[in-house]
């Protein structure tokens, strides 16, 4: 194909093609017929000279030409957008829809908090959050259906941006008056022989980074009860004689909770906001990075 017969509808159709692997979805994303979105196949068949998807199963699938020609044709559409968008970005006037996915711990520590700053700063831009899922984030970014990742270092891919918000340790909790409460901050044995809850989001784990430090010193301790989220957990810890070890930013925003140190060492995490090469320049994305950075500066 030739810049001189370029035209930017069939590589629009050929990302959504690519995106959607399937000729009906890539029409009603396209806002067309789906008899147009085949016309358009053919004649991107033409200009590359090549089948570009074959019929399968389910949908279509891409020839090697069309996936080597994915990513510099979402770049090209990126770099276009960005040229055709003018640079006095203005967040009382902006209109734009902000999608962020993250774990139930970054909306209520990063989202929440800046959703204030939006309403206050942005009123006319919505703000989408997402649960996070690490296995496709990489590609939800790639493909614009996600526009900011709240992840760990650990879990960030490495093919996109990053930059750490801020830094997070974990405490002992347990209810206000629990039989325990009189002892904190807890011993190592009174620690290892309570029973305890534990928050993991992926299969239901009965360990995690406090067994593994335990594990250090030969020592152990006994899980009652895993849930999936932080919210049921507080709710357990309130509810119960269990106790756990929580991030501290959780803690501390939860009622009747006593908290102290952990008796042993664990290891903390960090909060990072990830995003794509391709929305690097995006001034409404811009200026979201700016005020996460101001929020935890």
């Amino acid at each position: 194909m030739s810049l001189r017969h370029l035209d930017l509808n069939l590589l629009k159709a050929f990302d959504v093609l690519m995106d959607e692997r399937n000729v009906t979805r890539a029409a009603d994303r396209l806002a067309v017929s789906q008899p147009a979105v085949s016309g358009m196949l053919t004649r991107l068949r033409d200009n590359f000279d090549d089948p570009l998807f074959v019929r399968a199963r389910r949908g279509i699938v891409p020839t090697p030409r069309a996936e080597a020609l994915a990513m510099p044709v979402k770049q090209a559409l990126a770099d276009i957008e960005t040229l055709l968008q003018t640079n006095d970005f203005d967040p009382a006037t902006a209109e734009q829809t902000i999608t962020v996915a993250g774990t139930d711990y970054s909306m209520r520590n990063i989202l929440v908090p800046f959703l204030k700053i939006l309403r206050e700063a942005a009123p006319g831009m919505r703000l989408r959050m997402l649960s996070i899922d690490d296995a496709t984030i990489e590609t939800q970014l790639e493909r614009g259906d996600i526009d900011l990742a709240l992840m760990t270092e650990a879990t960030s891919p490495e093919s996109c941006l990053s930059e750490t918000l801020f830094s997070e340790h974990y405490v002992c909790v347990m209810r206000d008056d629990h039989p325990l409460s009189s002892e904190l901050p807890l011993s190592l044995d009174a620690f290892c022989q309570a029973p305890q809850a534990l928050m993991s989001y992926v299969d239901g784990a009965l360990s995690g980074d406090t067994d593994r430090a335990l594990q250090e010193q030969g020592r152990s301790r006994h899980v009652a009860v895993s849930v999936p989220n932080f919210l049921v957990l507080c709710e357990v810890l309130r509810n119960s004689d269990l106790i756990a070890v929580l991030p501290s930013r959780i803690a501390e925003h939860t009622p009747d909770l006593s908290i102290s140190p952990t008796p042993l060492e664990v290891s903390g995490f960090s909060k990072t906001m990830v995003w794509h090469q391709r929305t690097d320049n995006d001034a409404p994305l811009i200026w979201v990075r700016e005020q996460l950075r101001r929020l935890f500066r």
